[in-house]
C-alpha cells in the first residue's frame, strides 16, 4: 500500500495528503483542515487544538514529513490550508478525498483501509513490531484521553522527546516498505476505523 501511495498519479495536493496521513497520526478531519499557521518548520512540529478531546496537541514531524511539507508549501503555502482544494487555498480538500484516492488505488475503504485506519495501523505496528514502543507514548501521539476519572486532570505528561523519536522510527519504517523492505502482515476481520 505504501508503494501504491508513492506511485499515486492524482493531484500533487492529494498525493501529499496520502503520504502525510500515515506520518501525522491525525484524525482525517484534523488532517484535511490542517492550516499552515499550525506548522512550525523551525521546531519541526505541528501545533493545533484537538476539538474531540478539547486539548492542545503537538505533532513532532519526522524528516520525511518536513520535506513533504516544504514541497507542498511551494504550492499551497500562500493559502490557509495545507491541503487546499483550489490554488487560492480558501477551502480544504473534501472529507472524502483521501478515501476516494485509496479506492482509486484499488483499496476497499470498508474492508482494507480507510483514512482513519492509518492511526490503528501505526498504533499496532509501533507497539507490536517496532522497538516495542510504550503504548502510553503512542496513545499521547494519537491524542487519546488518559484513562480513569481523574486521568486528564492529573496526568499531563507529553512524552514529547519520545514521541519525536517514534515518529522518525515510523517514517523510516514506511520508507523501508516503500523500498521493498520486510512487510509485516496485519490480519483483520473488520475494516480499520
Amino acid at each position: 500500500m505504501i508503494r501504491d501511495i508513492t506511485a499515486y498519479e492524482g493531484s500533487f495536493v492529494v498525493r501529499c495528503a496520502l503520504k502525510l496521513t500515515p506520518l501525522f497520526f491525525m484524525r482525517p478531519g484534523e488532517l484535511r483542515n490542517a492550516e499552515w499557521q499550525w506548522v512550525d518548520f523551525e521546531r519541526k512540529e505541528i501545533r493545533y487544538h484537538v476539538s474531540k478531546t478539547r486539548t492542545d496537541h503537538i505533532v513532532p514531524l519526522a524528516r520525511q514529513a518536513v520535506e513533504l511539507l516544504q514541497e507542498l508549501h511551494a504550492l499551497t503555502g500562500e493559502g490557509k490550508y495545507l491541503f487546499s482544494s483550489t490554488k487560492t487555498g480558501d477551502r480544504p480538500i473534501s472529507n472524502n478525498t483521501i478515501n476516494a484516492a485509496l479506492r482509486l488505488l484499488g483499496y476497499d475503504t470498508k474492508k482494507d483501509i480507510c483514512a482513519h485506519g492509518f492511526r490503528a495501523m501505526a498504533r499496532t505496528i509501533l507497539h507490536e513490531e517496532l522497538k516495542k514502543v510504550d503504548p502510553n507514548i503512542i496513545e499521547r501521539q494519537l491524542v487519546h484521553k488518559v484513562a480513569g476519572p481523574l486521568g486528564a486532570a492529573y496526568d499531563r505528561t507529553q512524552f514529547l522527546k519520545e514521541r519525536k523519536a517514534i515518529m522518525q522510527i515510523w517514517a523510516d519504517y514506511l520508507d523501508e516498505l516503500a523500498a521493498g523492505g520486510q512487510i509485516i502482515p496485519i490480519e483483520t476481520k473488520t475494516a480499520f476505523r
